[in-house]
């Protein structure tokens, strides 16, 4: 843990939102700060840059932004900088300390930190905990890769408050510490574009309990592998959420219910019909907020009145607009198999689903079986470079499934759908890819579909 930083020469490797953040810390504690980045001045956000001027940083930017790394004390590195990057590396054997904002956050935060990641579910799961704890009157504050990065609001946290994080397996990977309640929700293939092998990204996932204490929590989804397994890496209390099956100490969603059951006695929240939030998935994510929310003190009638009006975040399975009886929903957060399956099995009426887009080393397989068969999906939109490969997962389509191929914009796209979508059925975006091929980022293509779809009106 660094106490002192006066007159230590750090570098804040990534200036974006978590970059910048963190600079008024840096220049109160008497640090000499500069900026590295791979991008160029002209090609960074322009706030960010004028952020930094005003705190007085040095740059180093462009294609050699990792030279003279040991002429530094400290680097701070942002999520999307890998951490085991060669130059990252040499540095470190060198003496120089390599950390990150969420690793001294953790060090920092004066209050209890519920943590969750997830492959997929971790935004709507920190949210639904933040919400609970804020209706129960909890001097809340959400945090990581949803809601404000955590450096903007360390200084008005009390020992009262609590935090929750969202947290990735980029911010993860290098922690020392875990948080009081730790959430693992669903753990399957991901990152393989960052992480170099699938072991890696688990491990890097486990450190959410790998340093909890014998008085920390840890809620654990039984009903994936990698999730199960990975109760052997706390010492913390463990408890177990799932969708599919009853679990003693636990929270799990059952013949229409959502049940807490500690010491063999049940406790039942709210039945499913009343929770708000589209999709059988998304039983996972309320099982696992009840919990956490259930271990920091939250009453039942608190998250009732959350899960009863929580309708979920943009790009999860958002309902755009209903247009001649047909419904259109934006799930471009879906960048894998795993979430597009569980948009299939979000709906039982007739689908016509948007699949493609750009690679992170996906697993097609049990994806094209359950497209393969289906009797509910009326026709699918392939798109982008990822396409061919999904295709070749899915094989031969049942002949009441209309394939439609070559629209290279969303417009044509949303077109395409739009024409042979008929009263009750809903059409779905869920590319189970990235978007890097057509489009800036998952939201830039959720709001794009959004657009063509509110112009169908």
């Amino acid at each position: 843990m660094i106490t002192d930083w006066e007159k230590k020469k750090v570098a804040v490797l990534g200036l974006g939102v978590e970059g910048t953040s963190i600079l008024p810390f840096l220049k109160k504690s008497g640090a000499s700060v500069w900026i590295l980045d791979r991008k160029q001045k002209d090609n960074i956000d322009h706030n960010f840059i004028t952020q930094a001027e005003e705190f007085g940083v040095e740059f180093q930017l462009g294609k050699n932004y990792l030279e003279n790394l040991t002429d530094f004390d400290v680097i701070i590195r942002s999520p999307g900088v890998r951490r085991l990057l060669p130059e990252l590396i040499e540095a470190e054997k060198k003496g120089v300390e390599i950390t990150s904002q969420t690793k001294l956050f953790f060090d920092l935060c004066p209050c209890p930190i519920i943590g969750v990641t997830g492959t997929k579910g971790k935004g709507t799961t920190s949210t639904l905990i933040y919400e609970m704890l804020k209706e129960a009157g909890s001097d809340a504050y959400l945090g990581g890769n949803i809601g404000e990065p955590p450096f903007s609001f360390l200084d008005k946290l009390q020992t009262s408050s609590v935090v929750i994080l969202e947290l990735s397996s980029f911010q993860l990977q290098d922690l020392t510490k875990s948080p009081h309640i730790a959430v693992m929700l669903m753990v399957t293939s991901e990152h393989l574009d960052h992480h170099a092998t699938q072991e890696e990204y688990i491990s890097a996932k486990r450190n959410i309990l790998r340093y909890q204490k014998q008085d920390d929590f840890a809620i654990i989804n039984r009903d994936y592998p990698a999730s199960n397994e990975s109760d052997v890496e706390t010492e913390g209390s463990v408890f177990y959420i799932s969708r599919e099956r009853e679990t003693n100490n636990g929270c799990f969603a059952l013949n229409g219910k959502i049940v807490v059951r500690k010491n063999d006695n049940d406790d039942e929240i709210i039945t499913t019909k009343d929770i708000a939030l589209p999709g059988k998935h998304n039983l996972e994510n309320v099982c696992a907020a009840v919990m956490a929310a259930r271990l920091a003190g939250v009453g039942k009638k608190h998250m009732v009145s959350v899960l009863e009006t929580f309708t979920g975040l943009p790009h999860r399975l958002e309902l755009v607009s209903e247009i001649n009886g047909v419904k259109y929903y934006d799930d471009s957060f879906s960048t894998t198999p795993e979430t597009a399956i569980a948009a299939i099995d979000a709906f039982e009426q007739p689908k016509i689903i948007i699949l493609g887009g750009s690679s992170k080393g996906s697993d097609f397989s049990q994806l094209g079986k359950i497209i393969r068969e289906s009797d509910s999906i009326k026709a699918i939109i392939g798109i982008g470079d990822e396409w061919d490969e999904i295709k070749s997962h899915i094989g031969n389509l049942n002949s009441k499934t209309l394939l439609i191929e070559g629209a290279n914009t969303m417009h044509q796209i949303v077109l395409a759908a739009s024409k042979i979508a008929q009263k009750g059925d809903v059409v779905i975006l869920s590319p189970a890819c990235a978007s890097f091929d057509m489009f800036k980022n998952y939201k830039d293509r959720g709001e794009w579909f959004k657009k063509e779809v509110l112009a169908l009106a």
